[in-house]
C-alpha cells in the first residue's frame, strides 16, 4: 500500500515538473528568441503537455498536477483526504524543481514565466476564477479523480487548457494552477500579484463542484458534497 501511494506522489511530482518545465519554458524561450514560439505556440504547449500527461500518467495518480484540482476532487468526495497534502506537496516540489532548472538554463530572464496580469488585478482575479471554474467543470465531468486511462479525458481537458490559455493568456496569464504560478514567482521574486493565482483557482474549482451538483448531482460526488 505504501509503495502504491509513493508511486502516486512521485508521479504527481514528475508530471507537475514536466508541465511547468514545458509550459513556463515555452514562455521563457519565446522571450529570449524574440517571439519565435508565439502566443499561440505557448497556449498549444500548455494544452498538449496536459493532454499527453493525462494519457501517459492518469492511470497511476489520476493526473492532477494542480492543487486546485486535488482540492476539488477531495471536495467532491472522490479523493482520499489523507492524500491531499502529500499530493499538493509533490506538485509543489515538482514545480519548484522545474523553475530552478529553467533558471539555471536562462538566468538572464527576469520573470521565469511568472503569471503577471496585463490589466487590473481585479480583472485578472475574476478571469482566473472563471477559467478555473470552466476547467474544473470539464474535469469533474470526464474524470474519476483517482485513475484515468484513455484518450477522451485527455483530449477534453487538454483542449480546455489550450483554449483558455489562447484567449485569456494575454490578460491574466491563464494560470489555472497555483503551483504553476508559485514556482516561477519564488525563483524570480515576482510576488506582487501572485496572490491572484494562489487564491482564484481554489475558488473557481469550488464553484465548479457546486455547478456540477446543479446539473448532475447523483454523478458529481461519491457522497453529498
Amino acid at each position: 500500500m505504501e509503495f502504491i501511494a509513493r508511486k502516486k506522489y512521485i508521479t504527481e511530482a514528475i508530471g507537475t515538473f514536466i508541465l511547468v518545465f514545458c509550459g513556463t519554458g515555452s514562455i521563457i524561450i519565446n522571450e529570449v528568441t524574440g517571439g519565435k514560439v508565439s502566443h499561440i505556440g505557448i497556449a498549444m504547449t500548455f494544452g498538449l503537455v496536459v493532454l499527453a500527461l493525462i494519457y501517459a500518467l492518469g492511470d497511476i495518480s489520476g493526473a492532477h498536477f494542480n492543487p486546485a484540482v486535488t482540492f476539488a476532487f477531495w471536495r467532491a468526495k472522490r479523493f482520499d483526504s489523507r492524500e491531499v497534502l502529500p499530493y499538493i506537496a509533490s506538485q509543489t516540489l515538482g514545480a519548484i524543481v522545474a523553475s530552478i532548472l529553467l533558471y539555471g538554463m536562462f538566468p538572464q530572464n527576469l520573470t521565469m514565466g511568472a503569471t503577471l496580469p496585463s490589466g487590473s488585478q481585479l480583472q485578472s482575479f475574476i478571469l482566473e476564477v472563471v477559467l478555473m471554474f470552466i476547467l474544473m467543470f470539464v474535469i469533474i465531468n470526464v474524470s474519476t479523480g483517482a485513475k484515468e486511462k484513455g484518450i477522451t479525458a485527455a483530449i477534453a481537458i487538454g483542449s480546455v487548457v489550450g483554449l483558455e490559455a489562447m484567449f485569456a493568456g494575454p490578460i491574466s496569464g491563464a494560470s489555472m494552477n497555483p503551483v504553476r504560478s508559485l514556482a516561477p514567482a519564488l525563483i524570480s521574486g515576482q510576488f506582487s500579484t501572485v496572490w491572484i493565482y494562489l487564491l482564484a483557482p481554489f475558488i473557481g474549482s469550488f464553484l465548479a463542484i457546486l455547478g456540477c451538483r446543479m446539473v448532475k448531482e447523483p454523478e458529481c460526488c461519491n457522497r453529498v458534497c
